[in-house]
């Protein structure tokens, strides 16, 4: 379905009155009770319709998406076969080491996840080694955050895509091209990650995690972008799914380190 004819479909009024209470608990960071809005958005079409009224509501650019529900063990969390995508403001994707105020989030998490930034606009015809070619990669904790109380992990899946995929911040790390960085598509897959919270290792996780290969997200992404008449432009970026199941974002010095010469990721969370 093209953004053509998505625009031209108008709201419930339920969906209206979802995508504006989500924009409401974004403003004002009291969260809502997803027992409150059974029946507002129950398909793929209606939710990606709440989170576009939600990102127009927010009148900041899209500085580029987040891909949630890339591993089996996720997607069976959510009830779902195949990924969904949020749409980020620009002001949201921050550069490592970053601050995390108590005022800025709800109820966030911390995830470990490979980045990608367009540096030129992407075609649902690319390969990997199209997109391999066409993107830097770079670490990344994303935090999750939801405008639902008690989310996490029982929201249901249409109200995470209503939710801009319970998207909160992206903060990353140094960028690289992607073909300078590693020798083929196939060697993103062998990155892996150590979280750390004060010190004390959480867990580890491995960019396999992500459909097998973070390349193939991506690609996910920009196909699915292409369907609804959203090309991935240069200069928006990509968090393309987490290593890891999350962690609660707690207060005190968070660190995620790479391998591959990818480097680190680091924030302090003041909560």
């Amino acid at each position: 379905m093209s953004e053509q004819v998505l625009s031209k479909q108008t709201l419930s009024e339920k969906e209206a009155k979802l995508a504006q209470d989500l924009y409401t608990a974004y403003t004002t960071r009291k969260p809502l009770k997803e027992a409150d809005y059974a029946g507002f958005a129950d398909s793929e079409d209606a939710a990606y319709r709440v989170q576009r009224q939600l990102t127009a509501d927010k009148n900041e650019a899209v500085g580029g998406y987040k891909v949630s529900l890339t591993s089996k063990q996720t997607q069976d969390m959510f009830d779902s076969d195949c990924p969904l995508y949020g749409a980020q403001v620009k002001s949201h994707f921050v550069k490592s080491p970053h601050d995390v105020k108590a005022s800025d989030v709800m109820d966030p998490l911390a995830e470990v996840e490979m980045m990608f930034t367009a540096k030129e606009d992407l075609s649902a015809s690319d390969s990997l080694e199209d997109l391999f070619h066409k993107t830097t990669v770079a670490p990344a904790v994303e935090v999750p955050d939801s405008r639902f109380s008690d989310w996490f992990p029982s929201l249901s899946k249409y109200m995470v895509m209503a939710d801009a995929a319970v998207g909160g911040y992206v903060v990353y790390g140094e960028e690289n091209d992607a073909d300078r960085l590693f020798e083929k598509p196939e060697d993103l897959a062998n990155v892996t990650c150590e979280l750390f919270h004060d010190g004390k290792k959480l867990k580890d996780g491995q960019a396999s995690e992500v459909l097998g290969n973070p390349l193939n997200s991506l690609q996910w992404l920009v196909k699915k972008l292409d369907e609804q008449g959203m090309p991935l432009k240069a200069g928006q970026r990509v968090s393309s799914g987490t290593f890891l199941l999350p962690e609660s974002l707690t207060k005190g010095e968070w660190k995620a380190t790479f391998d591959k010469g990818m480097g680190a990721v680091l924030l302090h969370v003041e909560r």
